[in-house]
């Protein structure tokens, strides 16, 4: 799809006034499951994508990396996908430029964070962040970088866990006067908390539900009640996929046999991925549709 219809979209989903529910994917097998499971939209996971190229996630993937998976997962959905672009990888001119290249990908919304670089998860210890002017200068060009005005800026601050939860409020509205769509108050560590950041904040809301982490579970239905416009879930299938690789290595070298819920046939499996529409098209385009078959 073009990026204006992936980014339009989205904008109508944020319209119809009921909560975006996006998991959090990583690769083409996720972003699929997510989309033949329902979903709505999909969410790029930074720490995800870090996890799947084989480190943490401590701002040590490169946004021209970032933009490539991006590119893959976009490819492999219908629905929109929400990613991740940390910090913006520099200053305004490189946020400029991340914009450019994550709307060129298909990309229908991003979200950009004022951690200084590199940055680490939200959700861990000893978080730094730039000065608030340095903020929204970088907020200011995003929105300015975008092709389409449907293109979809996230403002996040990590504010909370270094200049306390006021100061988060006040970064997330100067975020949304400079030029962002909807802010992400990253790791509000109360039920309270969570339940006054949709009061507070003077325009749509997102929540980050973290597996193990400083914000409290919420569930969806309760989310949407409290006024969130949009949830991600990022960890839920990152780390639903070490657990079960864990398993099924532990009975393969315990037992010599691999699990039996692996031993579904083949075809089934790459069913998933697309393959009846694939084999249409190995004689379609042929005349001598029995030649070709042979």
């Amino acid at each position: 799809m073009p990026i204006e219809s992936r980014a339009a979209q989205f904008r109508k989903l944020l319209a119809s006034g009921r909560m975006i529910v996006a998991p959090g994917v990583y690769d083409g097998i996720t972003a699929c499951l997510t989309e033949q499971a329902g979903f709505s939209a999909a969410y790029m996971t930074g720490a995800g994508t870090s996890a799947a190229h084989g480190y943490p996630d401590f701002g040590l993937i490169t946004m021209s990396e970032m933009v490539a998976n991006a590119r893959r997962l976009c490819d492999a959905l219908s629905i929109p996908l929400v990613s991740d672009i940390d910090t913006g990888y520099g200053n305004e001119l490189n946020v400029y430029r991340t914009i450019q290249e994550f709307e060129r990908a298909g990309v229908a919304a991003v979200h950009l964070e004022d951690q200084v670089f590199p940055k680490k998860c939200g959700h861990l210890e000893d978080k730094e962040v730039i000065p608030l002017d340095d903020y929204v200068a970088k907020i200011r060009a995003a929105a300015d970088a975008r092709q389409s005005k449907d293109f979809t800026i996230i403002a996040r601050t990590d504010s909370r866990a270094v200049l306390g939860f006021d100061e988060a409020i006040r970064r997330g509205n100067a975020a949304l006067a400079a030029g962002a769509d909807m802010v992400f108050i990253e790791a509000p560590q109360t039920l309270e908390e969570v339940t006054a950041v949709p009061k507070r904040i003077h325009g749509p809301c997102m929540l980050n539900i973290v597996l193990g982490g400083k914000t409290p579970i919420v569930a969806m239905s309760a989310a949407e009640k409290l006024g969130y416009a949009l949830t991600i879930v990022p960890g839920l299938l990152t780390r639903s996929v070490v657990e079960v690789c864990d398993a099924a290595l532990k009975e393969l070298r315990d037992t010599g046999l691999p699990p039996a819920n692996t031993l579904k046939p083949v075809r089934q499996f790459f069913n998933r991925f697309g393959a009846d529409a694939w084999d249409k098209r190995r004689t379609a385009y042929r005349t001598d549709k029995k030649q070709a078959a042979e």
